[in-house]
């Protein structure tokens, strides 16, 4: 009895000091302990995420890779395995579970190494929001503080909750919902029992028991939580049994780009970043849905980098990137030609390639990611020696006139559509692009020399180009952007072409002199003398002498086919018939600010400089009627779970019932107007009161008869005029796009001096398009090339320019964006009609041959004199011999009388 009154006295000492030591520990540590009250409120760290306007994924940024999920979306085998694996008692303790700790501790004295785990889910809930992974006991002491306080707080549904989007899984993927993606590449709710077996089995060790680091540890792992699984009851034997003979694999998956548009992703980052700070913007888990339409950003990709490709090989081949192994030295075998190629990038299509074999006409490669491939004599004959921009060596006959064994060099598919596709790398604004951190992912830095080798590519020899591109699309109703390519690549150079560099824009201006001059009073069938100019200009002790290119001059012709054919002297002339202030005042009306056109009759010729997104602001005023519309990029942004935080209120045009007041300067009603973005909600993703919103009207800035005739003079840069079988037939600047086969498109081209920068502009049913070609060094031109001798018929030679540079990107372009769209009627506006006349003289004629067309004109300036000594009286006969339109057949209720 005395034994049991000692031991009864020192248990009861030892409870009193536990007690007390655990209540010391408390009160000491209380003032170091966190509020865990912010759970309550919690935003978890997800990336921002950047859309289509069709809801495709361009990019994703952040440290953090993150699916926030509501528990009801999380599979319950999913939650059984967390819990039978990680805290089999978990809904019965209160933080911290005794039975476990005590159990782990036996463990660790009869074994001698820690074999079990002593933490609960709520307590590794709390080290992963309030602490570090130091292991020491005063760590491990608060973690335990930590966690009975969450059990106090929140509910176990809401800690599992938490858990399970927080915990880290291995390759920058927090949370089940990501690493459902990141290792298979599915939703969560569609993944296997096994599949779900392994995720709910990586806590454990993230980085190494992931099927990308290790398919045999993450099987093994995998088995465990599915004998956790059945010990527990929560599974059968036969689901067990199924769930094991799954195969694993051990390939990367996630969220990736689906849509290539590098620097519209680039503008949406940093627009959140001025709007909600830097930290937000990366965390918050925001989605900026943005105008691009999937269709066009890839139309748009192809179409500019093939035409610079195109552009930069015809102009010679520079030679070898590197070379990887001397003539005579040892040659890399597969592993070493991997490892070398290992640290070269990769630029959209353009891939790293080593020289292996060289064979009469043809070379044998090791091709980064793909392997060893041939290429034939077709992928390398156009590769004479570059020597200058304008000239270029003999063309070669065999594959070592071009390439030597050991040689690094860049190949391409012929067909670069078939691998120009989104990659990681093309996300190259990504924060944790450079993050060292992620050890893990560095370990599994493998590569296979034999990925995608089952594709039939063709390959061919290629260079990085030396020149760049921009290409911009609008839809001109809206002002929506599209498409937009910035650059060649956004890996290579981030420089936003489309909307940061201001080039010199040449002819492209052309339409908008002339729209000054029709407002002025000119009509389509004014003439304007085609002849050489030569002023002497004081102030320069020179004579300026404004030349056609080509110097071909045909005298007095008619304003139609003064922009048709690009005549740079008819651009002076209408210029001073306007005149050079109220043309530059004139100009603001489309945007463009007077500091970018100088104060000289230069700007007639395109002297003046803008960017490409600001060349396709100002032609979609033609393409809409008159309307100024501005361009936006941001259509709304979402938080993680739906609620829209903003939405775009653009301006759109007015229908009925229009105020029709003109604009002149819409550079000052541009500033005062922004586009205004609506918030929604507040910061927690709560709705608030707002504002109404206010539509707000474009204003218009030209008249829908002024927009009208422009269009009808950029429909003939396209289709001429006259009758080619009777010797009258003409071709505008733009011929090529002809090769649409479409009557309602239209266009200008534009060549600078020396050409330097080489532009199409131009329109089609509710779409305008712009690209531009040239060097980011102004110092260089973009040359000429001579025929090479092995390319036959297939090839172009000559100086580059507008047409030949730059249109056939666009072309190509609008072949995919008009692809569903039907032919349109061509809409008359009122006051507009038509008369027949003289071709050659612009007046009224009796005549409907050759020598006649129909012409619009608003009504009131059509000519009133006949052409002399005309004679016959088909005044109202049709019209065969119109110049390229079908305006002879068009007819429209408001379209007026004829003449």
């Amino acid at each position: 009895m005395k034994f049991i009154k000692i031991t009864l006295v020192l248990a009861l000492a030892c409870i009193v000091i536990g007690l007390g030591t655990i209540f010391g520990f408390y009160y000491y540590l209380k003032p170091q302990l966190p509020d865990v009250a912010t759970l309550k409120n919690v935003e978890l760290q997800t990336p921002m995420q950047v859309y289509t306007h069709d809801g495709k994924l361009i990019a994703q940024f952040g440290e953090k890779r993150r699916v926030p999920l509501r528990l009801d979306d999380i599979p319950q085998e999913l939650v059984d395995a967390i819990i039978a694996t990680e805290d089999s008692r978990f809904y019965e303790h209160y933080g911290f579970d005794p039975i476990g700790i005590t159990r782990a501790a036996i463990a660790v004295i009869s074994t001698g190494s820690a074999s079990q785990g002593a933490s609960t889910i709520t307590q590794q809930l709390a080290r992963n929001f309030f602490l570090s992974n130091e292991k020491k006991i005063m760590r491990k002491i608060k973690e335990i503080f930590i966690a009975v306080h969450i059990e106090q707080l929140l509910t176990k549904q809401e800690i599992l909750e938490l858990y399970l989007n927080k915990i880290y899984l291995g390759h920058r993927s927090y949370g089940v919902g990501a690493a459902a993606q990141v290792y298979f590449g599915k939703n969560i709710q569609d993944l296997t029992l096994g599949e779900l077996a392994v995720i709910a089995g990586l806590p454990k060790a993230p980085s190494t028991m992931n099927p990308i680091y290790s398919i045999e540890r993450a099987t093994a792992r995998r088995n465990v939580v599915l004998g956790r699984m059945l010990s527990e009851h929560k599974i059968t034997q036969a689901q067990y049994d199924d769930a094991r003979a799954e195969d694993l694999s051990g390939e990367t998956h996630g969220s990736q780009p689906q849509v290539r548009a590098p620097y519209v992703a680039e503008i949406a980052r940093a627009w959140m970043v001025r709007k909600f700070g830097e930290e937000a913007a990366y965390t918050s888990g925001m989605r900026i849905y943005t105008t691009v339409d999937s269709k066009l950003q890839n139309a748009a990709n192809i179409a500019a980098v093939n035409n610079l490709i195109n552009y930069d090989e015809r102009h010679g081949y520079r030679g070898e990137e590197k070379i990887a192994w001397q003539p005579g030295a040892t040659a890399l075998d597969q592993d070493g030609l991997i490892s070398y190629l290992r640290a070269a990038p990769s630029y959209g299509a353009m891939r790293p390639a080593v020289v292996t074999k060289i064979d009469g006409k043809t070379a044998q490669v090791f091709i980064k990611q793909y392997g060893y491939q041939t290429i034939e004599w077709d992928g390398m004959n156009w590769a004479r020696r570059f020597k200058t921009d304008k000239t270029q060596g003999p063309a070669p006959k065999k594959a070592a006139d071009i390439l030597a064994v050991g040689q690094q060099i860049w190949v391409r598919p012929t067909d670069i559509s078939r691998i120009l596709t989104p990659e990681p790398e093309a996300v190259a604004s990504t924060v944790a692009a450079n993050d060292e951190k992620a050890s893990d992912d560095n370990a599994t830095d493998t590569e296979s020399a034999t990925a995608d080798i089952a594709k039939p590519i063709v390959w061919r020899l290629s260079q990085i180009p030396n020149a760049n591109t921009a290409m911009v699309s609008i839809e001109p109703t809206s002002g929506r952007v599209t498409s937009l390519v910035g650059g060649f690549n956004f890996v290579h150079n981030k420089f936003n072409r489309a909307t940061q560099s201001l080039r010199q824009v040449g002819s492209s201006i052309k339409p908008f002199i002339y729209s000054a001059a029709i407002d002025d009073g000119m009509t389509l069938a004014s003439l304007v003398n085609d002849a050489p100019i030569n002023q002497w200009d004081e102030s320069a002790g020179t004579a300026w002498r404004p030349k056609n290119s080509p110097p071909t001059y045909l005298g007095p012709t008619r304003l139609r086919i003064g922009l048709a054919q690009s005549k740079n002297v008819m651009a002076v002339r209408v210029l001073r018939e306007v005149g050079l202030d109220k043309t530059r005042d004139y100009l603001t009306r489309f945007g463009f600010a007077k500091d970018n056109t100088p104060r000289s009759e230069t700007i007639a010729l395109g002297a003046g400089s803008l960017t490409p997104i600001q060349m396709a602001q100002g032609y979609s005023v033609f393409a809409n009627g008159g309307y100024y519309v501005e361009p936006f990029y941001i259509e709304r942004v979402e938080n993680p779970y739906g609620d829209i935080r903003f939405q775009a209120n653009p301006t759109v045009i007015c229908k009925h019932h229009c105020d029709n007041h003109l604009v002149t300067d819409v550079t000052a009603h541009a500033q005062s107007h922004e586009v205004k973005l609506t918030e929604l909600t507040n910061e927690k993703g709560e709705h608030v009161a707002h504002e109404e919103v206010h539509t707000r009207y474009a204003p218009r800035v030209i008249t829908p008869q002024t927009a009208f005739l422009v269009r009808e003079l950029m429909y003939s840069n396209v289709w001429g005029g006259g009758s080619w079988s009777k010797g009258t037939g003409w071709n505008g600047t733009g011929y090529r796009a002809q090769a649409l086969k479409r009557r309602d498109i239209g266009g200008k081209t534009g060549t600078t001096n020396s050409s330097k920068d080489a532009w199409y502009s131009g329109f089609g049913p509710n779409v305008v398009a712009v690209t531009w070609v040239g060097f980011d060094s102004h110092n260089r031109n973009l040359g000429r090339t001579a025929k090479n001798a092995n390319l036959g018929k297939k090839q172009s030679s000559g100086g580059e320019a507008g047409a030949k540079t730059a249109q056939p990107a666009w072309i190509d372009f609008m072949r995919v964006a008009l692809a569903d769209t039907p032919p349109q009627k061509k809409q008359v506006p009122r006051n507009i009609i038509q008369a027949r006349i003289d071709r050659n003289s612009g007046l009224l004629t009796h005549k409907a041959d050759e020598t006649s067309r129909f012409e619009y004109f608003l009504n009131g300036t059509q000519p009133t004199e006949y052409e002399p000594d005309n004679t016959g009286n088909n005044l109202y006969g049709d019209d065969l011999f119109s110049d390229g339109d079908s305006s002879g057949s068009d007819s429209d209720e408001n379209s007026g009388s004829l003449f």
